[in-house]
């Protein structure tokens, strides 16, 4: 899944199905996304991030204005993936692009917010990578125990404050 494809599965032999649906597609109308998603989740942040003063930097904006600027919009969901419930959010600030860290780390801790290239994302678990790191979040993104265990979904919206 990404927020860019869409998968089509038709059974075997019956492929004029999908060329079909395909003439379709541009007039296709999607809901209205409070109906799919609810209420914006929040997502209380501490802004103290490591590579905060970096993003600054590759940014040319200051430190208190990345964070006003990601805490500005509502974010969408486009999907979850690399580990569970990790959501990858769209609806990012332009001015807040910025590139992959060169080298990943090992080890980030559960919680983490981070950006790359276009888009923002939390770190569900501990776990690898290579996002620039902004801040962190004591909200649970994935509990194995909870139903459904992943707090975000596809289309869910959301919203960064500045935890207190």
């Amino acid at each position: 899944p990404g927020h860019r494809t869409l998968l089509l599965v038709a059974e075997q032999g019956r492929a004029e199905v999908l060329d079909e649906l395909a003439e379709d597609l541009p007039e296709l109308e999607l809901p209205d996304a409070e109906e799919v998603a609810g209420e914006p989740v929040e997502i209380p942040v501490r802004y103290d991030g490591e590579d905060l003063p970096e993003v600054a930097r590759l940014t040319g904006l200051d430190a208190e204005e990345v964070v006003r600027r990601h805490t500005a919009p509502e974010y969408t969901v486009a999907f979850l993936g690399f580990s569970p419930g990790f959501p990858y959010l769209v609806g990012l600030d332009p001015a807040l692009e910025v590139p992959r860290r060169d080298t990943p780390r090992t080890s980030i801790p559960a919680g983490s917010v981070g950006l790359a290239g276009g888009q923002t994302g939390i770190y569900p678990t501990a776990s690898p990578g290579g996002w620039q790191l902004i801040g962190r979040t004591e909200v649970t993104l994935f509990d194995p125990d909870r139903d459904p265990p992943a707090l975000l979904a596809p289309g869910s919206r959301l919203r960064f404050t500045v935890a207190g």
